[in-house]
């Protein structure tokens, strides 16, 4: 895998993180989740292009998985794909933690940051969604899925104006177009502003939504 540039690895508290700063200022923080079996490594293709105001941190998830890789959530063989709302909050609250400690030692403002997330960690990325509107700004969710359990908070409409960038590929077979739909009448149905690409690729984001994406947070 090729190391982004212009970023650099860090061990920061109980985390390892890769981290691209900015001289930017104000600087914008974005939080990059990888998806199961990802690390800290992991999201960079999809961010290189990000506007350079954006301080970004990509933090490894705490649960280590075999043969490689890391988890936001313990291995549970009998739900795989399936993650729900309580096994993802411990990691939910330990990455506002994150945030938050890590944006006071740098010096920024991240009482409102932006989130991206891949597969696993775009489920992760909707969920700090649904339980923080408050801090969240913006969301990208790649390949990815709301985690059961939220639907209760739906009809509090959380996300009421949220924008959120959602592309899926129709060929998935990890996370299927059909659950990919439906999460996104849900984030709707809980007020959330959606831009949708779909595009006929499987587990992966395609170049044309690549753009898109790229665009939907240049903004």
């Amino acid at each position: 895998m090729q190391i982004a540039p212009d970023t650099r690895l860090i061990e920061f508290e109980e985390w390892v993180l890769r981290v691209r700063p900015t001289t930017h200022k104000p600087a914008r923080l974005m939080l990059l989740l990888h998806g199961f079996t990802g690390d800290e490594n992991s999201m960079w293709v999809f961010a290189r292009d990000f506007p350079r105001e954006y301080w970004m941190v990509a933090p490894r998830a705490p649960h280590f998985t075999e043969p490689g890789g890391f988890s936001w959530r313990p291995l549970q063989p009998e739900t795989f794909g399936r993650p729900s709302l309580e096994q993802f909050r411990p990691s939910a609250e330990a990455l506002i933690r994150l945030v938050d400690a890590y944006a006071a030692s740098a010096g920024i403002d991240a009482s409102v940051f932006d989130v991206m997330g891949f597969s696993q960690g775009a489920g992760m990325s909707n969920l700090l969604a649904f339980l923080y509107p408050q801090r969240i700004r913006k969301t990208g969710i790649l390949a990815g899925f709301v985690p059961s359990g939220l639907e209760p908070l739906v009809t509090q409409r959380p996300l009421d104006g949220k924008p959120f960038f959602v592309t899926h590929g129709t060929k998935d077979e990890m996370i299927t177009i059909d659950r990919a739909r439906a999460s996104i009448a849900l984030l709707e149905q809980a007020g959330a502003r959606v831009t949708y690409c779909e595009d006929e690729v499987g587990h992966k984001v395609s170049v044309t939504c690549l753009r898109a994406l790229w665009k939907f947070f240049a903004d």
